[in-house]
């Protein structure tokens, strides 16, 4: 029996889009693409979600390998990110604050750095959490098997009785081969409450 359902943030609580953060910058064509490969899809972005660097030492690196010009834009992603406008996944919040409400604990396991602390607050249905993982903090990322074990030791959840929701297939294969039930969120709330009433969760379904 399903007892805690686990949610994923980007993509699934929240809009996650880089290239839409690198249009906050007002650039050309040329340096938007290049801000963009070279702050949010590298190696250093990973690192710094796994905790194994620090915000300052990835923006440093990643400073060598851009144009002096482009150094604040980029420590605007990086630092800032956050700051700007987030976007709710329609219809998330209400399917949180329902689960929630149908006594199921709720719980957030996230690739993201430590300053996620310090804008969840601003999510909606974020109240509801009953506690949350973050790659950073316990540096450890999805797929690990270990971050999977890391949530369950902290809350002391039984993963047979756990549900999780990603929008990454890799993330989810390593819950199920951690032993919980997940699904791939792919933005339809409808399959996604279906698949949760599937998983014995009776939440409404059009």
């Amino acid at each position: 029996m399903i007892k805690n359902v686990i949610f994923d943030m980007g993509r699934v609580l929240i809009e996650w889009d880089p290239a839409a953060i690198v249009a906050r910058e007002k650039l050309n064509e040329e340096d938007s693409a290049l801000l963009l490969r070279e702050v949010f899809h590298c190696a250093e972005w990973a690192a710094m979600d796994h905790g194994w660097m620090s915000s300052d030492e990835g923006y440093a690196r990643i400073c060598r390998r851009l144009p002096e010009r482009l150094h604040e834009p980029a420590r605007h992603c990086v630092y800032d990110w956050w700051k700007g406008k987030l976007v709710p996944i329609p219809g998330m919040a209400d399917l949180v604050r329902e689960v929630k409400g149908l006594g199921y604990g709720v719980y957030l396991l996230s690739n993201a750095t430590s300053y996620l602390a310090e804008y969840f607050h601003r999510i909606p249905g974020s109240e509801c959490f009953d506690g949350r993982i973050v790659s950073a903090d316990v540096k450890m990322l999805k797929p690990e098997r270990e971050i999977y074990a890391e949530l369950y030791r902290q809350y002391d959840l039984d993963p047979a009785e756990c549900f999780f929701i990603d929008d990454s297939i890799i993330n989810v294969d390593g819950a199920w081969l951690s032993g919980m039930q997940a699904t791939v969120f792919f933005n339809d709330m409808a399959r996604l409450r279906r698949e949760l009433n599937e998983a014995g969760i009776p939440v409404k379904t059009e």
